[in-house]
């Protein structure tokens, strides 16, 4: 397409979220579901990081994951549910140029991250339940520092690259983006530039995020359930399994979601909108829920807390 009688992007000082198309008098019904499960992601995810950070039995690897794991739910939710809460009650319902390109760089960074964590706390189950013996030495605060430390890099570095490429483009006279927050996917849209440069880089960056952490996270699994079934008594097989059950259903939830995004079509971007929702509110929402009702740590460290609150009073 031609790029005649397009703005360049910095020209643009912002845009348009038209966030659901549907009845006004709804959008309140939005605002409060949105302000509710927001309210509940900051509930969880902050009570986990803190009974993870209060507790000395917990003070380790598994856990030391689980906390950065609450952190970046945290921060992808509270990147996007504050501005569409305040657009659903808003006429104008604008975010600015600096607002979206820093809206796309921190949701792009925080979910590239958390891919990568879960991939490295795959890792972590596989060595507790594969090699005991010598997870202590494997899993050494080192190293687990250093794989979230690369995970945050490889968000870092796949942000940076996917913001880049996507407002080197020009826009035409629309500024209107078809969702509640700023999509890479819809910012095209409303470009008048050649996107073919563009849909290579975001294919390259899927296969960097997904090949590896989608290999890492099945191979780990593949010699788990290996491992577990030659354990001869039930018991012993069913406590294996449950130390890293909580893991895969998070695991499940967030890449089941994100497949649903992606495969819907682009002719149905209202159902891309309700499904997105799941991945920014409902995932974030369930994860601690996850871990704390299936682990047995998590519970009993929630139970001193709330027994000393009660001791207090």
């Amino acid at each position: 397409m031609s790029d005649k009688g397009a703005g360049n992007h910095s020209d643009v000082t912002g845009f348009i979220l038209v966030g659901f198309r549907v009845r006004p008098e709804l959008h309140v019904l939005l605002f409060l579901a949105f302000l509710l499960a927001y309210g509940m992601v900051l509930l969880g995810n902050i009570s986990m990081m803190a009974i993870i950070v209060t507790d000395s039995q917990l003070n380790t690897p598994m856990y030391f994951f689980l906390g950065n794991l609450s952190f970046i739910d945290l921060s992808y939710s509270t990147v996007i549910a504050p501005q569409a809460i305040i657009n659903f009650l808003s006429e104008k319902k604008t975010i600015s140029f600096v607002g979206c390109v820093a809206q796309l760089f921190l949701y792009a960074f925080f979910m590239v991250t958390e891919a990568f964590l879960l991939a490295a706390m795959a890792y972590d189950r596989f060595i507790a339940i594969c090699n005991p013996l010598l997870y202590s030495v494997h899993m050494s605060r080192r190293l687990c520092s250093q794989l979230v430390a690369g995970s945050y890099l490889c968000g870092w570095l796949s942000s940076i690259l996917q913001v880049s490429i996507t407002f080197s483009v020009s826009f035409c006279a629309s500024r209107v983006i078809d969702h509640f927050y700023c999509d890479s996917y819809q910012i095209e849209k409303i470009s008048c530039s050649n996107l073919s440069v563009n849909k290579m880089v975001s294919l390259s960056l899927a296969a960097f995020i997904i090949l590896p952490t989608i290999v890492v996270i099945v191979v780990s699994y593949m010699y788990i359930v290996t491992t577990v079934l030659k354990i001869p008594s039930r018991e012993g097989r069913k406590k294996a399994f449950s130390t890293c059950s909580s893991h895969l259903g998070v695991v499940s939830l967030l890449y089941g979601t994100v497949s649903f995004v992606y495969l819907t079509p682009p002719s149905n971007p209202e159902l891309r909108k309700v499904a997105s929702v799941f991945y920014i509110l409902v995932t974030p929402m369930l994860n601690p829920l996850i871990y704390s009702l299936r682990n047995k740590d998590v519970k009993q460290a929630l139970g001193k807390v709330l027994w000393k609150k009660k001791s207090l009073d």
